[in-house]
C-alpha cells in the first residue's frame, strides 16, 4: 500500500450530505470479488446520463477537467454512510482518490479507508465549504495541500488542524494495512511460539498422523 504523507493535489467539491457507500458503488457494479474494475461503476448513478451505455452526465462535476483529475474530494456530513461495503473504497482509490475531507463520516467507511490507503479527514462544515468556493476559482491553481506528519490542511490563504488517531496515523504514514501492521511484530510473534510450543507441544499440530 502506498504511504501517505504529503499530498498537493487539485479537489473536487461534491458538497452532499449522507452520501452512503451505495451511491459510491451501486450494487449492480459490484460483479466480482478483486478490488480492481470497480472505477467505472463509482458514483455510477450520478456520473452517467445512461448508465448502461456510460453516457456521462455533463452536469456531474467529475465529469469535467481538471475535476476528473482530483485526488482529494470535498464533500458534507456523513459521508460513506450506509452498508459496510469496502467496494466504496476500492472504487475511489482506483479512481485516483488519495484524500476525503468533509465533516463527518460513517464509522465503517472511515476505517475502510484508513486500511486502504485514503486519508478521510474531518473538518468543520464551514472550512469545507470555504475550500470549495475557493477551489472552484481556479482547481488547477487553487491545490488543497495536506501534511499528515503535523496534521495541517493548506488551502483558501488559511491553515487547519485536524485530528486522527495514533494508529490509523501510523497506518497511512506507513503505507501498512492490518496485516501489515501484525507482521511489524513478527520476530516477536515466532519467539512466542517457539517458547510456547517447547513449554506445550500437545497443543500444536506436528503434521498428518
Amino acid at each position: 500500500m502506498e504511504k501517505f504523507v504529503h499530498l498537493k493535489a487539485i479537489a473536487a467539491p461534491l458538497l452532499r450530505v449522507n452520501i452512503d457507500t451505495d451511491v459510491i458503488i451501486p450494487s449492480r457494479e459490484m460483479k466480482g470479488v478483486s478490488k480492481t474494475g470497480l472505477s467505472v461503476g463509482m458514483f455510477a448513478n450520478w456520473r452517467y446520463s445512461d448508465v448502461p451505455k456510460r453516457v456521462e452526465n455533463p452536469d456531474f462535476v467529475l465529469n469535467h477537467a481538471p475535476y476528473n483529475k482530483a485526488q482529494i474530494l470535498l464533500s458534507g456530513d456523513n459521508f460513506g454512510c450506509g452498508s459496510s461495503r469496502e467496494h466504496a473504497v476500492w472504487a475511489m482509490k482506483e479512481w485516483g482518490f488519495k484524500a476525503v475531507i468533509a465533516p463527518s463520516f460513517g464509522a465503517i467507511y472511515y476505517g475502510n479507508c484508513v486500511r486502504n490507503g485514503i486519508l478521510p479527514l474531518v473538518l468543520p462544515d464551514d472550512a469545507v465549504r470555504a475550500m470549495a468556493a475557493w477551489v472552484e476559482q481556479s482547481p488547477v491553481v487553487n491545490m488543497i495541500e495536506i501534511d499528515l506528519p503535523s496534521q495541517k490542511v493548506h488551502a483558501a490563504g488559511a491553515v487547519h488542524s485536524f485530528k486522527i488517531g495514533e494508529a490509523n496515523k501510523d497506518m497511512l504514514l506507513e503505507g501498512l494495512d492490518p496485516i501489515g501492521v501484525t507482521l511489524k511484530k513478527d520476530a516477536a510473534i515466532q519467539a512466542f511460539e517457539a517458547k510456547d510450543r517447547a513449554q506445550r507441544p500437545w497443543v500444536y499440530i506436528s503434521g498428518p498422523t
